[in-house]
């Protein structure tokens, strides 16, 4: 891995991550949920940061950007093009494939719409290392404002398709919730009655449950595995169609 990673706990559940390059010290801010947050994670660490690589423009993933402007008023933000107009002084507008510059880290874009409509990821392909933004937890998915259901079903499976043993960081700490959900979908699954405990331990301990992998979640995430037979059955649809049974899932896990 070329890059350093350095993540904390901000608001009331946000994740902040910075990544750094330590060949040409530049530093990046993966979201900007809380400025003072994300100034005092860099002084911790004595980088200064370069960069601001936003997923999409809910508040709690942008609202730190005037404090990090005042403090570093040469800090490059970058985020999705197809969100702009709702992102204030985005300086480099990025869409599916384009690639992002951290020092000499690089970065491929992934559009991932549901959550949001012009929603992004940044794919670090040479660290192994993936960040989802709101758009998948462990043992979850982001809730869908802005598309149809299908559309992020569509997002989830270009994820699961990157390598199994890619690290995954997620905007949220949502996963002993998720668990607990998760299991009313597959009580049987032997590696999410164990993720689950494993994140109670990490929880009670006040100890972060993430980076988890992307193979960890097709083993255990009900919303990666609605292709499974076992998934299908759980909620009925047999014979549906995989983006059915997503919906299925997500419209469950909204009234949960």
């Amino acid at each position: 891995m070329t890059i350093a990673i350095f993540q904390f706990m901000c608001l009331k559940d946000n994740f902040g991550a910075l990544v750094h390059d330590a060949a040409t010290g530049a530093t990046a801010t993966i979201d900007a949920p809380d400025g003072d947050a994300v100034l005092a994670a860099l002084d911790a660490r004595g980088w200064a940061l370069t960069d601001a690589l936003i997923t999409h423009h809910h508040a709690d993933h942008t609202q730190g950007l005037p404090v990090l402007r005042a403090r570093f008023p040469k800090l490059r933000v970058v985020g999705p093009a197809k969100e702009a107009a709702r992102i204030a002084g985005l300086n480099l507008q990025v869409r599916e494939g384009d690639v992002v510059s951290v020092g000499a880290a690089k970065a491929k874009v992934i559009e991932t719409p549901g959550h949001t409509a012009g929603h992004i990821v940044y794919w670090f392909e040479a660290d192994g290392v993936v960040f989802c933004g709101d758009t998948l937890f462990a043992l979850g998915c982001g809730r869908v404002f802005e598309t149809p259901l299908a559309v992020m079903w569509s997002s989830l499976s270009k994820l699961a398709a990157l390598p199994a043993e890619t690290s995954v960081y997620c905007g949220h700490e949502y996963s002993q919730a998720n668990a607990r959900f998760a299991l009313t979908i597959e009580p049987d699954n032997a590696e999410l009655k164990r993720r689950a405990e494993e994140i109670a331990r990490l929880r009670e301990a006040g100890e972060p449950t993430l980076p988890t992998t992307i193979g960890a979640e097709l083993a255990a995430n009900p919303f990666l595995r609605a292709e499974n037979a076992s998934v299908k059955a759980a909620v009925g649809m047999a014979r549906g169609d995989p983006a059915a049974v997503f919906a299925e899932i997500r419209t469950r896990k909204d009234r949960f």
